[in-house]
């Protein structure tokens, strides 16, 4: 009884219960309307067949508009209002103009060193290309001078995460999706407490909807009572909210201006394996010191501003301010953004340069495999050509329905030569590349349309430095871990599944 009453009264239950309410309002609305008349039933339908032309001739992956084309001419009613309401990644114009007059304001303090793009381009030529197109349509330059150290599992990592803000003199900036109460929170938030009273500046975005379940209702008042700048991004609301769909899915710690995190490890418990929820959990993430960790300072401060609507002086949190020593370095590193503020999907286009430079392997990690047409001919072309393109997925999904949405593409893939496992011990959660011994890239990105379309993303891209290899490496050893997926295993699935995952493929955009 306790659970129901609990239940009942979270946030989430409230939230989704109004929303599923506004929307049954809505289309019980347009639905009377449509049946007054005729002709107010055939205006309704032509505007939902405009609806259909204009979202054809839209810049969209076309696996988007043909799952949202499908609902709207099917349900027109319903499908126009839906599509309308959630189909659309319409951040709000000022988020945007806030996040470009951050950028404008940077203007020289954010500028790549020539003589590092220089030295790439004598290296690999093909290689400097991909970087210049992170430059060129994320903003984030490419740097040197930074070491790199890779984590196979979120327990190693929260350890130095721990110490490196035990560390902290000066500032500490912490933007998470999901924070949840527990062991892992507690011990950073104790610690987040004692720096506060060192006089360090410490800063926390979370985001809402990610937190919607485990933290209270506001939480950040409590947290700025503790004397930490905390804000929650795109704050939940029993409305329905057009950007509802838009999420700070980024998980970033920079300490000093001169440290940082990044990966796939929230601040809960399930990823440092203290809360056994699939199996064992396994994350991954990056820890950078050096110049490198300026384009996160820079990723913090432009949402800081976007959410707070106040300005910090950029210049003071360089990665040289508070760490005057030349920095050690250890290869190429590209910290990069990929947000819904432009069309620009950066995020899987990153993805597709390392799978089309690959000439020997490229190995990847994702937690979904909800693909496009796009992925899936990169995949299957460079399997084709006889590079060994090996993907690893889950073994205990955290989500089943997308679970089995993930095995719907695996037969495509085999047929075409990639190799596929399945993580037996657990869950995969990391978000990981790996090709030719060179190029790597570690974030947050899934291969899933709402990452790839509608989040707040980051990631690292590396080459030729330490953590490269610390990436395949933790491949290789994870492979043998994991049950490789057959034709037969595909083959064998019943009727019933295949057709479940038929109609789920066509929604696939939607999930």
């Amino acid at each position: 009884m306790k659970k129901i009453i609990d239940l009942v009264s979270s946030r989430i239950f409230v939230f989704a219960l109004a929303v599923l309410l506004q929307l049954v309002w809505l289309v019980a609305l347009a639905w009377g309307m449509r049946n007054i008349s005729a002709t107010v039933g055939w205006i309704m339908n032509i505007l939902s067949l405009f609806l259909v032309l204009w979202l054809v001739n839209k810049k969209i992956n076309p696996s988007y508009k043909l799952a949202w084309t499908i609902l709207i001419l099917v349900i027109p009613v319903f499908g126009a209002i839906v599509y309308l309401l959630f189909g659309e990644s319409r951040v709000a114009k000022k988020m945007t103009r806030e996040s470009e007059a951050v950028l404008n304001e940077i203007g020289n303090y954010f500028k790549e060193d020539p003589g590092t793009r220089a030295e790439l381009q004598d290296i690999d030529l093909g290689v400097s290309i991909q970087s210049a197109y992170i430059r060129d349509y994320a903003g984030f330059p490419l740097h040197k001078n930074t070491t790199t150290k890779y984590y196979p599992v979120g327990d190693t990592m929260f350890v130095d995460m721990l110490e490196e803000i035990k560390k902290a003199e000066h500032f500490i900036f912490l933007e998470y999706f999901i924070i949840h109460d527990g062991r892992m929170w507690r011990e950073i938030l104790q610690v987040l407490e004692e720096k506060v009273k060192e006089g360090v500046d410490v800063r926390l975005i979370y985001d809402d909807m990610g937190c919607v379940t485990t933290l209270p209702h506001r939480y950040y008042k409590e947290l700025q009572k503790k004397g930490i700048k905390c804000a929650a991004f795109n704050p939940v609301r029993p409305v329905l909210n057009i950007i509802l769909n838009n999420r700070d899915h980024r998980k970033i710690l920079v300490i000093d201006g001169h440290t940082g995190f990044t990966g796939g490890i929230n601040l809960a418990d399930e990823y440092i394996n203290e809360d056994v929820r699939f199996g064992h959990w396994k994350d991954t993430g990056v820890m950078l010191h050096g110049e490198g960790v300026w384009n996160l300072t820079v990723m913090f401060l432009q949402m800081w501003a976007v959410i707070t609507r106040t300005r910090s002086h950029l210049p003071a949190y360089g990665p040289y301010i508070y760490h005057p020593e030349e920095f050690e370095n250890d290869g190429f590193v590209q910290p990069y953004g990929d947000s819904p503020l432009d069309n620009e999907i950066v995020g899987e286009n990153v993805y597709l340069n390392i799978i089309n430079q690959a000439k020997r392997y490229v190995y990847i990690c994702t937690p979904y495999l909800i693909i496009d047409n796009e992925m899936m001919t990169a995949l299957c072309l460079a399997s084709k050509k006889g590079v060994d393109v090996r993907i690893v997925t889950p073994g205990i999904p955290d989500k089943k329905m997308v679970f089995l949405l993930t095995q719907s593409y695996y037969e495509q893939l085999l047929e075409a030569g990639v190799r596929i496992f399945q993580y037996t011990p657990g869950f995969i959660h990391s978000k990981s590349f790996v090709c030719d011994d060179e190029i790597a890239s570690v974030g947050t990105i899934n291969l899933d349309y709402r990452s790839l379309y509608l989040h707040f993303e980051c990631a690292v891209w590396m080459y030729r430095s330490r953590a490269v290899m610390q990436v395949k490496d933790d491949m290789e050893d994870t492979f043998p871990k994991c049950r490789e997926i057959s034709m037969r295993f595909c083959r064998s699935r019943n009727i019933f599944v295949r057709m479940a995952q038929s109609i789920l493929r066509l929604f696939a955009p939607m999930l």
